[in-house]
């Protein structure tokens, strides 16, 4: 273990931090336990922070603000891990973006999660992902007034520039032996306390560039449909199974593709319109 506290801004999973804390703390040279860290923080109970760190119990706000103040953690770094705790334990989509948006407004969070940040970047904003592809051109120039220029909707210089630095903070973007930038095979991975904050908006801001389409260009230049369908239960996963078929044959074609000429979006949304009838002897269903 490091002589060197943790530092909390460095966390992004609150139980992960508590436990560096404690094995930080028990190798110091001063005895330390559970049971003085309830001193600590005035807890009652002398094991809370075993529960804590072993997921067996929760943390509210209030329970919270007491753990940090066991780990003597003050200011923003006290503010922060009252965030991270409730962006751990968000039990929606929305109340997990919100949470996650107060933890990158800490300023040392900024500093210190410089990648993470990147990710963030890359999956809320539609055209970073298509400045991405619009390199598999073999015109494509790495500069910000000739991305501008060819993106639809168009964007700013200023926004074509931050995409392209996001690019290459996150090695998607590559010079070659040439000299010229060329899209990298790096994954788009990010870890696993923001994958989903981070897919869910993506797929929110692609669905909005969706809906504007209907309106930014005419039906020559797009395809627009959708089916309302009832199913039952296998036909439902052979549906979800031939949508997976035909995304990889389409991301198969666009390898295959020796002469890329034009970025575009295609979307796959499946979701209930209804409740589904209850199984034979399924005891959930209301009398």
């Amino acid at each position: 273990m490091s002589d060197t506290a943790p530092e909390v801004f460095r966390y992004l999973d609150y139980r992960a931090y508590l436990r560096d804390f404690y094995e930080h703390k028990k190798a110091g040279p001063r005895s330390f336990s559970y049971r003085a860290f309830s001193r600590r923080a005035g807890l009652k109970s002398p094991n809370y922070l075993k529960l804590v760190m072993d997921g067996d119990r929760n943390l509210t706000a209030a329970m919270a603000g007491n753990f940090a103040d066991g780990c003597g953690l003050t200011g923003e770094s006290k503010a922060y891990f009252i965030d991270l705790v409730a962006f751990n334990q968000a039990g929606t989509g929305p109340e997990r973006t919100a949470a996650y948006d107060r933890l990158k407004s800490h300023r040392r969070y900024r500093t210190v999660q410089r990648l993470e940040l990147a990710h963030a970047a890359y999956h809320g904003s539609w055209y970073i992902p298509a400045i991405r592809e619009l390199a598999c051109r073999a015109d494509f120039r790495a500069e910000a007034a000739w991305v501008a220029a060819r993106l639809r909707p168009r964007i700013t210089q200023s926004q074509a520039e931050r995409g392209l630095r996001i690019l290459r903070e996150l090695s998607m973007l590559i010079q070659n032996d040439d000299g010229r930038w060329v899209q990298a095979e790096a994954l788009v991975s990010t870890g696993p306390e923001t994958f989903g904050v981070h897919i869910g908006n993506y797929h929110r801001t692609m669905m909005r560039q969706a809906a504007a389409a209907i309106d930014e260009f005419p039906p020559a230049q797009r395809d627009i449909s959708s089916l309302t369908l009832c199913l039952g239960e296998d036909k439902l996963a052979e549906v979800k199974a031939r949508i997976v078929r035909f995304r990889r044959e389409l991301l198969e074609l666009s390898v295959e593709d020796e002469s890329p000429r034009q970025v575009v979006q295609v979307n796959f949304q499946l979701f209930p319109l209804s409740d589904a009838v209850p199984l034979q002897g399924d005891d959930t269903e209301e009398h």
